[in-house]
């Protein structure tokens, strides 16, 4: 289950790293990715394929490889225990990290993807794929690809959209970029993990997608927070609410499928049931609004609404860091107690 460098390295051979697909990045949106991915695939090729994980936690590739054998045991499956070690294994790489800083880190540092290509030879090099999924600063990302393509690879940025949950029924929109035949190459993989493939345009072009879609929910979630608040102190059943926002002009995800008042909705199962556990974190949400906000000041593009969204989301995770892991929804646990009823 723990093979050794070398073993992987063997495992690295022109035949075998063609009929290996290599995960690296096994939070809550991409342990439920690999899952899909790795399922379909050994459906689709009756077993024939070898698949690799890798995490910061060698415990979490652990767990998810045993958890993968025993839902399918003929299943070939390993673990690296370096972002070096997946590149070496596998032709075909996907990334699913938490934000720049571990892109930089996976694809560039000693044991990262980079110097692993330069190891191999161009012919190895020129058949390798990797699909970054994270959410990460436009720059770096464009500037990781370039060195990823200055070896001979090839290279998409596919961010995602859909959350936790469209990660767990593969119902995720990736939205793609970089170079068309390197996207030509991606679709089959992410056609695994999600319903619709959305290519954006060149290098970057599919986190700029991702970032602004992000920075309309980041608002929108605030004010559906504020809009439940207010019915409610006013003497409205959410539930009722809830009803007549979906079916109105006010009418969004963050209302009808992320509604943040527990029990608003009798037809699906949202993170606030749950305590706001299993969704996407506040923290990341801060990110990604800090993303917009530093891509609007240097493109001089006016973003008065996203600056105070990250401002109430850099609120939520310092004076309750509680819901720094919480479901970006729990902002409404916070203005409900930042603002209690008089």
């Amino acid at each position: 289950m723990r093979p050794t460098p070398q073993l992987l390295r063997a495992v690295g051979g022109a035949v075998q790293r063609q009929k290996s697909i290599s995960f690296i990045g096994l939070g809550r949106m991409g342990s439920e990715m690999a899952y899909n991915l790795f399922s379909q695939t050994h459906v689709q090729t009756h077993g024939t394929t070898r698949f690799v994980v890798c995490d910061a936690r060698e415990t979490t590739s652990a767990a998810f490889a045993h958890n993968f054998t025993t839902q399918f045991p003929g299943a070939h499956i390993e673990i690296a225990h370096t972002p070096a070690e997946a590149v070496l294994a596998s032709t075909t790489v996907v990334t699913m990290l938490p934000s720049s800083p571990h892109v930089r880190n996976v694809y560039v540092e000693e044991d990262g993807i980079i110097p692993a290509l330069q190891s191999l030879t161009p012919e190895a090099i020129s058949s390798t794929l990797c699909i970054d999924s994270t959410t990460l600063d436009v720059e770096v990302a464009r500037g990781v690809a370039a060195d990823v393509e200055g070896t001979g690879a090839s290279m998409v940025d596919a961010p995602v959209s859909g959350g936790v949950s469209g990660a767990k029924a593969g119902t995720l929109s990736f939205l793609v970029g970089g170079r068309r035949n390197a996207y030509n190459l991606a679709y089959p993989f992410l056609t695994h993990m999600g319903q619709r493939v959305i290519y954006c345009g060149d290098s970057g072009a599919g986190l700029v997608a991702k970032i602004c879609n992000n920075l309309i929910l980041g608002v929108q979630q605030i004010a559906v927070a504020e809009a439940m608040l207010l019915g409610q102190k006013l003497g409205l059943d959410p539930k009722v609410l809830a009803s007549v926002i979906n079916s109105a002009t006010g009418a969004c995800w963050s209302s009808s499928v992320n509604n943040p008042v527990p029990g608003a909705l009798t037809d699906k199962s949202p993170p606030c049931e749950r305590d706001y556990d299993g969704g996407f974190a506040t923290s990341l949400m801060l990110k990604d609004m800090g993303l917009a906000t530093d891509l609007a000041g240097a493109v001089g593009s006016p973003l008065p609404m996203g600056q105070l969204a990250e401002k109430v989301y850099a609120d939520v995770v310092s004076e309750d860091p509680e819901l720094a892991n919480k479901d970006f929804s729990s902002v409404y646990r916070y203005l409900r107690s930042a603002y209690p009823k008089k």
